[in-house]
């Protein structure tokens, strides 16, 4: 019951969050964070984003940081892995770890009574997994199963094609969970390794909301990191996006293919970004009436949906859309969404007023809950947004001109950039 309610708490929304302050805290030991105080309600949920991920994983050793992550729930000290479970349901709090191509997502939610029980029980998961050898081998063989899976699965290999040659050179290019080769050759001191150059305290971004003070929130924050090495692992450097027009295909049985398309994108530092980020949704944020929806699903039924935006990684910008379609219309799919890219800069008056309405009408909504707002806030943090951003976003978007949207649609659209990799058996489509 203590538990639902943890979760229900989670969900419970706060005042629009315009009207909700957004405080820096840093604590004694200098971590900083991000926090938004609701006393309303007894629960804290805190969200920590470790920056490098699976760049930090050796060169041969790909899949290390993926394994590590997935054992940090495994067992710490004298609790194994039934032992942490239990200690953690004891007290309703809830841990999520989840490993990703260039960051490790720590999640924590408590009640405000077990909050220092809740918040040991983590350091202990982050600062002292004991990697017993049992959970390394079955969480070795949930990764190799996956991994199976994806080999089995189009979008997955086109995802994967699309990161090889789009960062060829650069550890993006290298596959986040590792190959079968390389996870089957992991082995203790590599976990072990790892940990200490992925979760470290000079690269941890962290937000919290809910009932704690910005005073106890720094107590806590280095008391639950105050094990972790203060460096970690080096980063990797800025990715040349290598995405210049070309049109790579491969086999893969089935009626349908997966087609992902881009080319390099925008910094959000960039004076254009506002209006480009307009364009993008115009283009393709995967709504009905948008271009695309309306051109390549509407119009011609090539689709049931496609869409396109801007992404941003640390070290790279991209402007990405996917869509599947039959083999025998990939073509046909592949010219449309070069002749949209070509005419976007046509923009009218119109369209820029209604996607305003729509950007600025539904921003609030992303901001429903406790631990959504948590999440909000270290996002931000990763994209590099001042702490008032969340009040001024909506602003940004309303100064946005016609001349402003044309002028970054016809700049940062290129459809001479514009690479497609398709997975599939695509019908008269040459390689370019």
């Amino acid at each position: 019951m203590i538990a639902r309610l943890t979760a229900f708490f989670a969900l419970i929304a706060l005042p629009v969050f315009a009207d909700v302050p957004v405080k820096e805290v840093t604590s004694p030991g200098g971590l900083k964070a991000w926090l938004v105080e609701a006393h309303e309600i007894p629960f804290v949920a805190l969200e920590l984003r470790f920056k490098g991920g699976a760049t930090l994983d050796p060169p041969g050793k790909e899949g290390a940081v993926s394994l590590m992550t997935g054992l940090l729930e495994e067992g710490t000290g004298d609790l194994d892995s039934q032992g942490f479970a239990a200690a953690r349901d004891d007290l309703a709090a809830s841990y999520s770890f989840r490993p990703s191509r260039e960051m490790v997502s720590v999640s924590a939610r408590f009640l405000s009574e077990n909050q220092d029980k809740a918040v040991d029980l983590l350091r202990r998961a982050l600062t002292e997994p004991s990697f017993p050898e049992e959970a390394v081998e079955r969480v070795r063989m949930q990764i190799l199963s996956n991994l199976t899976a994806e080999e089995r699965d189009p979008g997955a290999v086109a995802a994967k094609l699309f990161n090889e040659i789009t960062f060829e050179g650069h550890a993006y290019a290298r596959p986040a969970d590792g190959t079968q080769d390389s996870v089957k050759a992991l082995t203790l001191a590599d976990l072990q390794a790892v940990h200490k150059a992925a979760l470290a305290r000079d690269n941890v971004i962290i937000a919290a909301t809910g009932d704690i003070t910005g005073e106890a929130l720094g107590l806590l924050l280095d008391r639950l990191l105050s094990g972790l090495p203060e460096k970690g692992g080096a980063l990797p450097g800025p990715a040349e996006v290598k995405l210049n027009g070309q049109v790579v295909t491969e086999e893969f049985p089935g009626p349908q293919a997966v087609v992902l398309f881009g080319h390099e994108g925008i910094k959000n530092t960039d004076p254009d970004f506002f209006p480009a980020f307009i364009a993008s949704e115009i283009l393709g944020g995967g709504r009905f009436g948008t271009r695309l929806m309306t051109e390549v699903r509407e119009k011609r039924g090539l689709t049931y949906g496609i869409g396109a935006g801007f992404s941003s990684l640390d070290q790279a910008e991209l402007l990405t859309g996917q869509v599947q379609t039959a083999n025998g219309t990939v073509k046909e799919t592949i010219d449309v969404i070069r002749a949209e890219w070509d005419r976007l800069p046509d923009i009218t008056e119109e369209e820029l007023e209604a996607t305003k309405r729509y950007l600025t009408g539904s921003y609030p909504l992303r901001w429903d809950g406790n631990a959504n707002i948590a999440r909000a806030l270290v996002g931000l943090q990763l994209q590099g947004w001042p702490i008032d951003y969340p009040s001024k976003r909506n602003s940004y978007i309303e100064a946005v001109t016609l001349d402003q949207v044309q002028a970054a649609a016809k700049a940062h659209f290129r459809a001479k950039d514009l690479s497609f990799i398709v997975v599939g058996r695509p019908e008269g489509l040459e390689q370019q």
